[in-house]
């Protein structure tokens, strides 16, 4: 997609429409009485005057602390510049009291809104009066004003962000086809549509009488759920640590909390409980509606909560070792599809090392999707499960580290970096990078590990909805101990189920009834469950490829297995301990089978040859046939389109796009 990671992640929050606001468009300001003189970010101050010697005036109502808005600016810009000549003027508008002169200025510099190549003044309307007078509820908005005063066209810029969903670019350019077209003497097609961005805050009076207030109640709420993310140098678009900004933020608060996209968690309640689960109780928001509506009273100040701290850069503190993923930053181009891009890296460890702790650290979060990083170990040792070491996703917060827990790197290993880049609309560049922090192997009593239900087999027809493809896990640790579950699917996920029978009895261990691919959360289970008591595990994954999917990229299309968003995956990611000293796996299915953890013998063929001796035939060739540098490995982008999509992707079991002679040998045995 060709938007970045901060539209991704602010649209399934930061936006959003009312009620009352999606039911319809807005009502458009009534014309005349829109004389005001404000102060603008160039000193001085600026006439927004009713009548106009221009043909047109196009009043933009901006948030400087808005994604929506920061995102928009830009093209604001351009239709600036586009229409400068034909008697357009642009004024930007500035209603939020959280945002000041001094920051509605560094708005326009970031933005190129103070080029001196266009005239686009930026005023602040302090106490709010102009966007009440024009019944501006959004940034951005626009009002489109004729020479008379009268309102042509209000709402939109354009299609392209709605209440989370980012498209990758818009199907209608409202604002410009408006203009257009009043200029070319026709009427208006489209006069009105609803904005979709941030709230502007309204003004209350302070209720003297108010039961609670932002220093006894409010503070702790925020605290509680909120500020983790929404602090300086965070994920977050704009920090609830101040009240002066959180009251301007108050009545966008209330909303993304009353329509569940904050705080953000997406697992049901009903079958097993999670660790970190996000869920704000209704108490909660209660407390914050009722702030809202007494006037966001401060209170004493003396029982204020101070906001907690957090750890500053590392969530898992300080690392022992920090290893980027290359020597130079990567060059993410403006726009386009950027493949997955791969960076390996040789920390150079002359022993084993034993892992408690790993984190995966953009350099720069306004282009990574994500990261994963994982183990690839030198040739002839092969580890356990996926070789996982860390990732990072959007939402994803990493859970403490455990002293006698950890996962083992063999020594001569090499990092792998896979990076997800979405450009952003500028040249940008990225160095990510990984902090490990270190046990000793005598310390250790578990070793993590990653182990996976994936189908690869995902065949999706165009317009289908509710299409639910099935997995499961074939094989566990002896001794494991299921610790967490990561579902993940793209823009077409709908929803996903986790499965486990124990003894007989099926349950549902995990239900997403309303998955967001943009945001990827670990499910830590507050009752680990021992491997050893389970007949089988597996997973439903169900999308839609229909018209009724806000995010599908193309309901037109035929989608299978992928990498990038527009194709699909179905994979659950399963964190599991086992005790150090216990290596023997178990194999599963849904049928309660308990197989030998060995594979029987088999006896010799008809012509003499041993089983063992056709299976080392069939496997050269297929390095004959795959191996076109004869390195003894077949990596993903040595085959074609059409094995990559039927046959590589069952027998790369780990999913490090790579495939060596021992994968081959456990796809032939069945394994």
């Amino acid at each position: 997609m060709s938007v970045g990671l901060a539209a991704l992640l602010v649209f399934s929050g930061a936006v959003a429409l009312t009620a009352a606001e999606s039911s319809g468009t807005a009502s458009a300001p009534t014309a005349g009485q829109l004389d005001f003189s404000l102060p603008s970010a160039r000193g001085g101050s600026v006439d927004l005057k009713t009548t106009s010697t221009a043909r047109l005036r196009v009043v933009c109502f901006l948030g400087c602390d808005c994604p929506v808005a920061k995102l928009y600016a830009p093209r604001l810009k351009r239709l600036a510049q586009q229409f400068a000549s034909q008697g357009v003027e642009f004024v930007g508008v500035n209603s939020n009291p959280q945002d000041s002169l001094a920051k509605l200025a560094q708005y326009a510099k970031d933005h190129g809104l103070d080029d001196s190549s266009i005239d686009f003044p930026m005023l602040k309307d302090h106490d709010g009066q102009v966007a009440l007078r024009f019944g501006a509820t959004r940034t951005p908005e626009v009002f489109v004003i004729d020479s008379l005063g009268q309102v042509i066209y209000q709402g939109r810029i354009d299609d392209q962000y709605r209440p989370g969903v980012v498209t990758d670019q818009p199907t209608r350019d409202d604002l410009r086809i408006a203009i257009q077209e009043y200029l070319a003497g026709e009427v208006v097609s489209i006069p009105a549509t609803t904005a979709a961005g941030c709230r502007i805050a309204k003004r209350r009076p302070i209720d003297p009488d108010a039961d609670v207030t932002y220093a006894r109640d409010v503070s702790k709420i925020l605290n509680k759920h909120c500020v983790e993310c929404h602090r300086t140098g965070e994920i977050g678009p704009f920090a609830l640590t101040d009240y002066e900004e959180i009251v301007g933020w108050a009545d966008m608060m209330v909303e993304v909390i009353d329509n569940n996209r904050m705080p953000p968690w997406h697992a049901s309640d009903d079958h097993a409980k999670f660790v970190n689960s996000r869920r704000m109780s209704e108490a909660e928001k209660e407390t914050l509606r009722r702030w809202v509506q007494s006037g966001t009273p401060f209170g004493d100040a003396s029982e204020l909560e101070v906001s907690q701290s957090f750890s500053s850069g590392w969530q898992i503190g300080e690392p022992d070792l920090v290893v980027p993923m290359a020597s130079e930053p990567f060059t993410v181009p403006a726009g386009g599809t950027v493949e997955y891009q791969y960076f390996v890296i040789d920390p150079g460890f002359t022993e084993d090392r034993w892992v408690t702790a790993a984190e995966v650290v953009p350099g720069n979060r306004a282009v990574v999707h994500h990261g994963i990083a994982f183990v690839r170990p030198p040739d002839g040792i092969r580890l356990d499960g996926l070789g996982w070491l860390s990732a990072y996703v959007p939402g994803q917060r990493m859970p403490p580290p455990e002293p006698h827990r950890a996962r083992r790197i063999p020594a001569g290993s090499k990092i792998v970096f896979q990076m997800h880049y979405t450009p952003t609309g500028k040249v940008e560049q990225d160095l990510s990078k990984i902090g490990l922090t270190f046990a000793n192997a005598d310390e250790v009593k578990e070793e993590l590990l990653t182990i996976v239900g994936i189908n690869q087999a995902i065949e999706i027809m165009p317009r289908q909805g509710d299409v639910e493809v099935d997995g499961e896990t074939d094989h566990v640790p002896v001794g494991g101990r299921l610790l967490a579950m990561s579902p993940h699917m793209h823009l077409r996920g709908k929803a996903f189920q986790v499965q486990i029978s124990r003894k007989g009895k099926e349950a549902v261990l995990l239900d997403v009834p309303h998955y967001d691919f943009n945001w990827q959360h670990t499910y830590l289970l507050e009752e680990p469950i021992e491997l050893d008591s389970i007949d089988w595990l597996t997973f439903t994954a169900t999308y839609d490829n229909s018209t009724k999917n806000p995010f599908n990229p193309d309901p037109e299309e035929f989608v299978t297995w992928g990498d990038q968003t527009w194709e699909e995956m179905a994979i659950v990611f399963y964190e599991v301990a086992r005790p150090v000293d216990l290596k023997n796996w178990r194999r599963i299915g849904t049928d309660g089978r308990r197989p030998s953890l060995t594979v029987t013998s088999q006896s010799n063929s008809p012509d003499g040859e041993s089983a063992d001796t056709q299976l080392q035939k069939q496997i050269d060739q297929f390095f004959k046939d795959l191996d076109r540098n004869g390195d003894g490995v077949v990596v993903y982008d040595e085959v074609d389109r059409a094995v990559q999509l039927r046959l590589f992707r069952r027998i790369d079991r780990n999913g490090d796009r790579s495939i060596d002679r021992q994968e081959v040998l456990e796809y032939l045995q069945g394994r």
